[in-house]
């Protein structure tokens, strides 16, 4: 028979970030996050809690700490750098384009590393005030949650106004994410205080950043959508060589063979059609209405994969003045994909 008491406990542990991670997802008007996506970064998130425990127990075993200051000073840099290298790796491989699917993403890397923590603690605390459940579940649990989601959001808006994912995109959210973490854990106010001040700043901080981010979204789909089509109709055109693009993919004659050259431009229309498939694939997504890849557009992305192999990494990048290829605009083209 199950201990109500026990169940109690880890309801109060668990459901509350799970329903707050919910209510993000609830909220994505553009789908840009999958729940299979989900469900995998929430495991990502628990691997990197067993990841900090085993690096948490050596360091505190060679290193000489107290289990107190190593809680206060050393395992909010620790835990806050493995989750964070999660997020790093979906930036990085285009899986994150937007603040957006940044929040939802952050804050499931802290719901996995949350769930191991609670679990581990409802098993070594079963029999603990329900009071530290309440802190656990609604102050320490959001504050893994929030603090990822608010780190994830602050790389990837460095990250596009520096043009590169580099320390100075990195270590200052890392630092910030690290100070909370670190105030958090000094419990400077009484736990239930310090519980409700959580609640009162950083789910707000995060609605606000998605309620933005989302109007941010609105407005890129709509001007990304005018330049590719305007593109894609002057390559439509028959007068493409007259224009500056394409004088200057003629002039890409003189370092390239002119076959590489008629494979360049392919691989710009190619490029153009998909981007303008994904921004469409956005907007039906925002009205209810649900688009997966056809034949012919996993055909495209062959073909694009081919020409890519096939001009090389070199020629590929005289193009990327004609394709403005940020890693926002990779991305629409790995949504459109998946």
């Amino acid at each position: 028979m199950i201990d109500s008491a026990l169940l109690i406990r880890a309801s109060i542990g668990l459901l509350p970030v799970l329903c707050f991670l919910a209510a993000l997802l609830a909220m994505d008007s553009y789908k840009l996050v999958r729940l299979p996506m989900v469900t995998a970064v929430i495991a990502m998130g628990c691997v990197a809690a067993g990841v900090c425990y085993v690096v948490n127990f050596v360091a505190i075993d060679r290193l000489g700490f107290g289990f107190d200051a190593y809680s206060q000073y050393g395992a909010p840099l620790v835990e806050e750098s493995v989750k964070g290298a999660v997020i790093l790796l979906l930036i990085r491989t285009h899986r994150i384009g937007f603040l957006v699917d940044a929040s939802v993403f952050g804050f499931a890397v802290g719901t996995g590393f949350a769930m191991i923590e609670n679990l581990y603690y409802l098993n070594e605390l079963a029999d603990t005030h329900m009071a530290i459940w309440i802190v656990r579940g609604f102050g320490t649990a959001i504050l893994h949650g929030g603090v990822q989601a608010i780190f994830a959001a602050l790389v990837l808006a460095n990250t596009d106004q520096r043009g590169a994912m580099d320390v100075r995109a990195v270590v200052p959210p890392l630092i910030l994410a690290t100070l909370v973490h670190a105030g958090f854990n000094h419990f400077v106010l009484p736990p239930i205080q310090q519980t409700l001040l959580v609640l009162l700043v950083l789910p707000p901080l995060m609605l606000w950043v998605f309620v933005r981010s989302e109007r941010a979204v609105e407005g890129w789909i709509g001007t990304g959508f005018d330049a590719d089509r305007e593109l894609l109709e002057l390559l439509d055109s028959g007068t493409f060589s007259e224009s500056p693009a394409g004088q200057y993919l003629y002039a890409l004659r003189a370092r390239f063979p002119g076959e590489v050259v008629a494979d360049l431009v392919c691989y710009l229309r190619l490029y153009v059609e998909l981007a303008l498939r994904a921004k469409g694939v956005l907007m039906m997504r925002e009205n209810g209405i649900e688009v997966v890849a056809d034949a012919q557009t996993r055909e495209k992305f062959d073909e694009m994969r081919y020409l890519e192999r096939s001009v090389g990494h070199t020629a590929l990048r005289t193009l990327h003045p004609l394709l403005h290829m940020s890693r926002r605009d990779l991305w629409q083209l790995y949504m459109l994909g998946k």
